[in-house]
């Protein structure tokens, strides 16, 4: 077992996620809206949605590891173009960062749900998680399918471990986000470097 990958895949994990998309943004507005604990309740529903693209993909990409080893480089080289694509996407964008503060107030499990469903039926995680986790496997002995459920389970404790953060330090990073307009420049930008430098790990893992 390769205890590098995993620490590896653990930090570019931690990097996805902090970086400011639909998913991080509701649960800032649920935090900033409703309270804290709502913005607990709707990242925990967005985390357990995780296990149903972690599924999917473990057993798509273990069937094709082990049909052929040159159709699984096919599958990685698909994700580093895919993440080159994503910063290319994201170079020419002029997206925004936009917080709406206004939400109606709902119940903790109607919020689980919602952020699950929000997450089971986005097609780009799935596409995303077949780019990314094909290129931390960490083990030529271990079942392929457990190594990916590892890597998922892993991918979703960080994940809820910064959407909590986030909910938590809601109001301050709300004021941030006010304060320093050239922040969504800054983030344009981190993305970018994110994505390559993941796509070249991927590609020549």
């Amino acid at each position: 077992m390769n205890y590098e990958i995993l620490i590896s895949f653990i930090g570019a994990s931690m990097l996805l996620t902090i970086m400011p998309g639909p998913d991080i943004l509701y649960v800032l507005t649920q935090s900033i809206s409703n309270g804290k604990k709502y913005g607990i309740a709707t990242s925990l529903g967005l985390v357990s949605g995780i296990i149903i693209h972690t599924s999917l993909v473990a057993f798509g990409v273990s069937a094709i590891l082990k049909s052929s080893g040159n159709l699984f480089f096919i599958v990685k080289l698909f994700g580093a173009l895919y993440l080159l694509y994503l910063a290319y996407k994201t170079f020419k964008s002029d997206e925004e960062l936009f917080l709406n503060t206004k939400t109606d107030r709902k119940g903790y499990l109607k919020l689980f749900k919602q952020g699950f469903i929000m997450n089971v039926l986005n097609p780009k995680v799935s596409i995303f998680f077949l780019a990314f986790f094909p290129g931390f496997l960490f083990s030529t002995t271990h079942n392929t399918v457990i190594q990916f459920y590892v890597l998922g389970i892993l991918f979703m404790l960080q994940a809820l471990l910064i959407f909590s953060t986030v909910a938590v330090l809601s109001e301050k990073f709300a004021s941030y986000l006010k304060e320093y307009p050239m922040f969504n420049s800054r983030i344009k930008w981190f993305k970018i470097i994110v994505f390559i430098g993941i796509a070249i790990f991927i590609l020549f893992s």
